[in-house]
């Protein structure tokens, strides 16, 4: 299967160090690969409302933000969270789409969950901490999902900056990037498989 990447820009800041980070990593890509990048300040997204019990599930209107990224997040083989650490975590624009696919679990016709099996999260963040232990809950929440959803998880690019353009001066990270996506991604497991 051509692998068909997924950069999903998680920043309320375009152009910063988590996206910065992000392109070093997918410049080492194959030329034939193909990359799709989506910044999610770009193609907002409403609050999920969570309608499990109570309502019809439908698909999102085709000319949509959310059928935008529902049918790039479909398509894609590697999906990439880029979202800096924020509060130790993903960032809310990123919080929110990955809240939008619970509704898209349930969404007939779409096989949201069957079709993402065995394919590959990956994640990148640039976080100002100088001990990368603090993005143990971005890490969690990306692996968990990843796990939840029987995808393989590749794992998180983490580099160092806080000021645009910091991250170019974090060469442990920029060294990582050259072979970030070269990696043979694991299946997903929840730490109580382990």
């Amino acid at each position: 299967m051509t692998r068909r990447f997924l950069f999903v820009l998680g920043s309320s800041r375009p152009g910063g160090n988590t996206e910065t980070l992000a392109r070093r990593a997918a410049d080492q890509l194959p030329a034939d690969t193909e990359q799709r990048w989506l910044s999610l300040t770009e193609h907002q997204l409403p609050d999920f409302e969570d309608l499990r019990r109570d309502g019809d599930h439908v698909r999102p209107p085709a000319a949509s933000s959310t059928a935008h990224l529902l049918d790039a997040t479909l398509a894609a083989t590697d999906i990439v969270i880029a979202s800096p650490l924020y509060w130790y975590s993903v960032s809310g624009l990123t919080k929110r789409y990955l809240d939008h696919w619970s509704g898209w679990l349930r969404t007939p016709g779409v096989d949201f969950k069957a079709t993402l099996a065995g394919r590959t999260l990956w994640g990148v963040t640039a976080l100002a901490h100088e001990e990368p232990e603090v993005a143990g809950p971005l890490i969690g929440t990306l692996n968990h999902t990843a796990a939840y959803m029987g995808m393989r998880f590749g794992g998180v690019l983490l580099g160092n900056g806080s000021k645009p353009g910091d991250v170019l001066n974090d060469t442990g990270a920029l060294t990582r990037a050259k072979t970030f996506f070269a990696q043979e991604a694991p299946l997903a497991r929840f730490p109580y498989e382990r």
